[in-house]
Parts: structure tokens; C-alpha cells; sequence
């Protein structure tokens, strides 16, 4: 019928652009509030179930079609074995389809035009529609349930079979498909073949006769299934006030008279569930059929004309449900939104040297609504949440609401970092990105000064200063890019001691190097180990592996060096071989300096195997046996 277009999707609604939805909340605050923009408003329903057996239409189908007074709004007609052929089997596809359709629009009421909107095929089990009606979902099922008196517990499987496997792709793929007990109303028809039982046939067809159909409704399966509560729970079926549909001889209105003798049934069943739904009429057609005993069905057609109460939507009073929503929502999001505090937001380290922690304390106070987590997070194209030469502790964690935590800053150029400061190419700046996990991010400045150090400085630089490093101009540094002590290089100096002996290195302010003889030899230790290309350089390393057997090659390769790299290590060589003289006092041997020092003067460019540190400490044994030609550098080490 003509009639105004209304917004009958819900998703249609829900996506209106003048409205913007934001998230699946406000889709589930509408749900919950429906009845605040919906009214009830009746709709009739005509649904007809008809098994014809495999025959074709050979008269109008009028008397069932058009039996109500008024037209209905809607036609929901099921068929069952509308053809019986072994292609219709097979392929799913019947020429009778066409012509039963066309029976149908002929059979239709007169006083009203009807749009055609879905038509669906099976054989023996179920075929099902659904569609939404203003803002009702309403799914519709036809099945033909397995037949036979004894075989109800079969039927009342194939109920349960088709309810959990029926299932309907959503608009919406995200979310999960849709069931037949999904929707606002479930609509039941079809060939259910339960059966009247525990009754002889005589009996049976002399309550026919009678019209005594409240006693014999006591005995048909599908009431005492329903009572149990095994199939069709929470469905209803109006009260049978009609003879059984099934099972006549064909073209007659008598009872089978077959060598069967099928005991009379209703098999033909229309059941519905949901909300707002009143059966005006259930009746069966025993009209419907013809004297040339060709085409018609044992069973009748049954029909049931059912008012249904649908949900409108008022547009007005969806609009003002809606944005009262969004503002409740918008309300709740602001409250939820995290939220807190900082202490400080810029902070200065002073003076900052070679090894010497310094670290400053920013508090995060929780000042929102709810508890947060917050976390450190990288900046864009940066591998990590800060420089390498700072650290944040912790660097995450969680606030429950009114509390705060102490974040140490923590800064501390090591070995690694070390070479880039003392030239210049990097400073003592980052700014670090405190996130709040759906809340924003807070920004952290981070500045300092280093003081330039020999320690992480190269050889070649270290040899080209006339002054201490950090009397040095940094653009200046840029341009150039104890014997008898026990257990040395084996047991840690004093931290305090070797500040003193960096600062005094750095500045050349002493004459001689304060701290203990362990302190001054860890602090050698550190100074090698931070060099940024050691003593051997890297581009020498893989030959020094290849001869490390060869004496005589070892030193070779060795004189090759670099000036100031060859001065070094030939220095250091000797150095340790005087200390060797003395090992009866100082209890050192080639077994202990070897592996402390090979590892530092000949460092590999990624990571050393078993095998590399094994040679890396053979070559280096060559040098700790002094040899002629070691005598003259000896000879200018001071005693």
C-alpha cells in the first residue's frame, strides 16, 4: 500500500548524519530506551502453511488466500513439498515455483495491491526470512519436521537443529550473525507433522465427528511437547477450534482410506512469539479442492490472521531521546577522561660529567575522576621514550584516583654516550611524552650541561690537547675530534675516588692522581673500555684473529697502527710487563692480564663468540712476554 516513507531501519536511524553517533554506547542507551520514542501501532498478518503434496495449482487459491473480511497489510504464505521431482532435490530449483507464485498473486485479496518482497526454497528441514518493519525485527520461518506417529522426539530435534544452525548475516559484519530467537518477533509455520496419538483411528474420527476437539487436543504431541517445555518454548499457538488437516484422500474431504489408515492429524501449524500480538483468526480450508482428483493435496491449507503491535518511531521524540543520550554521555566521557598533574615541567641538570649520576624528581598527582595508567612513550621515528643517556623511574604504572607518585630523572653518560658529547654532536636536551592511557599527553623538558671528559674521548684526540679537555673550547675539541699492589685490576676501586681521578684527568688541576692503586687502575680500565675506536682499532680486528697463533705476525700487525694507537698500546704492553717482574709480590701472571686487558684493547665490532675471545686473548699474550725489542720502549717507563 501507498504510505508516507518513515525511518523503518534501526541502522538506518542510528546513522543519521545530522546526528554523528560516536561509539556503540549510544546505540545500546537507544535499545535500552525505546519505548521513550516508540509507539505501538497494529499491523495484521496473514499466514498460511499448505503441503500440496508435488501437484500443481489447478484452481484459485481464493478461499484461503482472500478468506478475511478485510485485506491484510502483510501475506507470509508457506508451501511444503511443492515439488517432488529428483531435480527439485538436487539442483534446489523447481519449475512449480513460478506457477504456484502466480496462483498466489491471483488468490490474493481484491480490495488491496501487494508488493512482492522475498521468496526463498528448501526441501525437508526449514527455509527462513527476516526483515524490520519500523523498528521491529521479525523473522519468519517455514519448516516441514520429520514425519511418521512414533518419530515426535525426531521433530522435536529438527526444532532444535534449525534454531541453533538458522542463522543471518547482520549489516554490521563486526558483529555476531543473527539467530531465529534474536528478533522482537519469531513467526512459525509449516508441516510440523506432530501427530495425535495414544487414541485408536475410530475414536479419533468419532471426536471429529462430535466436534470434540478440546479432548483430542489433549492427545496431539506438539500441546504435550509445548506443556513439558521440550520445542517451542515461550512460543504460542492460538486454540484449535477446526478439524485435523491431515490425512484426507486426495481430492475429497474423507479420511484416509488407504491400507494405512493414518489416524487424522494437525500437522499443518502456525505458532508465533513475541510481544503485542493478538490471533484473530486460525482456521483450516476445506474448500479447497477439485473433482478431477489430479493435483489435490491430503492435507488442507490452514491459515491465521494475527494483529501485531509494531514499534514506531516518533521522530521528535527520537531526536530529543537522542541528544539527551549524547549529552549523558558526553557528560560521563568528560568525567572519565583522565586526568593529573605535574610538579615541574622543565628540568636542568648542572654540570653533568663522565659516570656521575645525577637525577631531579618530577610528582604526578591524579587529579581526574577515575584511576589512569601512564606511560612514557616514544617520539615519532624515535626507537625509544628518551635519549640514552636519561632514564625515567617508573616509567609506567597506575594512579588510583587522588594519588601520585615520584618519578626520578635520572641522568648518566656512560661509555656509550659518552664519545658524542665530549665532540659536540649531541647535547644534553629531550623533551619526554608523558601519555595517559584515554586521556592526553603531557610534555617534559629536559636540559643540561656536560662537562667534556678524556674518558669516551678518542686516541687521536686525546694526543693533539696542549690543555686539560675541559679548559678546552668545545669547538676547539670538535676540530680535533702502582707495581707492588696485590690483586690489580681485580678488585674495584672507590666510586668517590674515581670522580676524583676523572676530575683530575679532565682538569689537570693535581700533579699527581689522588685514590688508592685499585681506584686508579679501574679508572684505566673504564678510560680504555670507553674509548670510542679502542687501542686496536676495529678495522684491524679480523686480522689480528687470523694470526693470533703467529708471533711474530701479532707484532706486525702492530706496528701498522695508527701513531698515536701504536704509542698507546706499545705503553700499556710494557707497563704490564713490568708489573709481571714483580709477581711474586704483586701475584699477577699473563693468565689474569690477559683476558682483562685483550678484551678491551682488541674489541669486536658486534658480539664476540667463545672461539673470538680465545683467540682475541692469544694474540694479546704475545705482548706480556717482553721480547729485545720491547726494551727500549721499557726503558722510559718511570719506576
Amino acid at each position: 500500500r501507498n504510505s508516507q516513507p518513515i525511518l523503518s531501519n534501526k541502522s538506518q536511524m542510528l546513522g543519521m548524519p545530522q546526528y554523528g553517533l560516536r561509539d556503540n554506547l549510544i546505540k545500546c542507551e537507544l535499545l535500552k530506551n525505546e519505548d521513550a520514542y516508540t509507539y505501538i501501532k497494529n499491523y495484521s498478518f496473514f499466514l498460511g502453511t499448505y503441503n500440496v503434496n508435488g501437484k500443481n495449482p489447478k484452481e484459485s487459491l481464493s478461499p484461503w488466500l482472500a478468506s478475511t473480511t478485510t485485506p491484510p497489510d502483510f501475506y507470509l504464505v508457506a508451501f511444503q513439498e511443492l515439488d517432488l521431482s529428483k531435480e527439485a532435490f538436487l539442483f534446489n530449483d523447481t519449475p512449480k515455483e513460478p506457477e504456484w507464485m502466480l496462483a498466489v498473486y491471483k488468490g490474493l485479496h481484491p480490495d488491496a495491491k501487494y508488493a512482492f518482497v522475498r521468496t526463498s526454497s528448501g526441501n525437508k528441514g526449514a527455509v527462513a526470512i527476516r526483515f524490520q518493519f519500523h523498528n521491529s525485527d521479525i523473522c519468519v520461518v517455514n519448516s516441514h519436521l520429520a514425519a511418521h506417529t512414533e518419530e515426535f522426539e525426531r521433530r522435536n530435534q529438527d526444532f532444535k537443529d534449525i534454531c541453533r544452525r538458522m542463522q543471518f548475516s547482520p549489516d554490521d559484519l563486526t558483529l555476531p550473525p543473527l539467530t531465529i530467537m534474536k528478533h522482537n518477533v519469531v513467526l512459525w509455520l509449516g508441516d510440523l507433522n506432530y501427530r495425535i496419538s495414544d487414541l485408536e483411528v475410530d475414536h479419533v474420527k468419532d471426536l471429529i465427528a462430535k466436534k470434540d476437539f478440546e479432548s483430542l487436543y489433549n492427545h496431539d504431541q506438539l500441546k504435550r511437547q509445548m506443556d513439558e517445555e521440550v520445542v517451542f518454548v515461550g512460543f504460542t499457538e492460538g486454540e484449535i477450534d477446526f478439524q485435523p488437516t491431515y490425512k484426507y484422500d486426495t481430492g475429497s474431504d474423507q479420511w484416509d482410506t488407504s491400507e494405512k489408515c493414518r489416524v487424522p492429524a494437525w500437522c499443518d501449524r502456525i505458532l508465533w512469539r513475541g510481544k503485542n500480538i493478538k490471533q484473530l483468526h486460525y482456521q483450516s480450508h476445506m474448500t479447497l479442492k477439485t473433482s478431477d482428483h489430479i493435483w489435490t493435496s491430503d492435507h488442507k491449507p490452514v491459515s491465521s490472521l494475527l494483529e501485531i503491535g509494531i514499534k514506531v518511531v516518533n521522530e521528535e521524540s527520537y531526536k530529543r531521546t537522542f541528544e539527551e543520550i549524547v549529552r549523558h554521555i558526553d557528560r560521563l566521557e568528560n568525567d572519565c577522561i583522565p586526568s593529573v598533574s605535574l610538579s615541574q615541567r622543565e628540568f636542568h641538570f648542572q654540570d653533568v660529567k663522565f659516570m656521575q649520576h645525577q637525577a631531579k624528581t618530577v610528582t604526578v598527582y591524579n587529579d581526574g575522576q577515575v584511576p589512569c595508567q601512564f606511560e612514557f612513550i616514544p617520539k615519532l621515528d624515535e626507537p625509544s621514550y628518551c635519549k640514552p643517556w636519561l632514564a625515567a623511574n617508573p616509567a609506567k604504572g597506575f594512579l588510583a584516583q587522588g594519588a601520585s607518585v615520584d618519578i626520578d630523572l635520572e641522568v648518566f653518560v656512560n661509555r656509550s654516550t659518552a664519545p658524542e658529547l665530549n665532540s659536540g654532536q649531541q647535547q644534553l636536551e629531550d623533551i619526554l611524552v608523558l601519555h595517559l592511557d584515554r586521556g592526553k599527553d603531557y610534555f617534559i623538558s629536559v636540559t643540561g650541561n656536560y662537562l667534556p671528559s678524556c674518558f669516551g674521548s678518542s686516541l687521536s684526540t686525546l694526543c693533539l690537547l696542549r690543555e686539560p679537555i675541559q679548559d678546552m673550547p668545545l669547538e676547539t675539541i670538535r676540530e680535533t675530534v702502582s707495581v707492588l699492589q696485590e690483586e690489580l685490576f681485580q678488585q674495584p676501586g672507590l666510586r668517590s675516588e674515581f670522580e676524583e681521578i676523572r676530575d683530575c684527568l679532565d682538569t689537570g688541576s693535581l700533579d699527581t692522581l689522588p685514590g688508592s692503586n685499585h681506584s686508579v687502575s679501574e679508572a684505566l680500565l673504564l678510560f680504555l673500555d670507553a674509548l670510542p675506536e679502542p687501542v686496536i682499532p676495529f678495522s684491524f680486528y679480523l686480522q689480528c684473529l687470523e694470526c693470533c697463533s703467529d708471533s711474530s705476525q701479532c707484532r706486525q700487525i702492530i706496528s701498522m697502527l695508527p701513531q698515536c694507537h701504536k704509542n698507546v698500546f706499545n705503553y700499556l704492553t710494557a707497563f704490564l710487563q713490568e708489573l709481571l717482574k714483580y709477581s711474586a709480590h704483586n701475584r699477577l701472571d699473563v693468565n689474569i692480564l690477559a683476558p682483562i686487558f685483550a678484551g678491551i684493547l682488541l674489541r669486536s665490532p658486534t658480539k664476540q663468540d667463545s672461539t673470538e675471545k680465545r683467540k682475541v686473548k692469544e694474540f694479546f699474550q704475545h705482548f706480556l712476554v717482553q721480547m729485545p725489542s720491547d726494551r727500549d720502549i721499557h726503558d722510559k717507563i718511570p719506576e
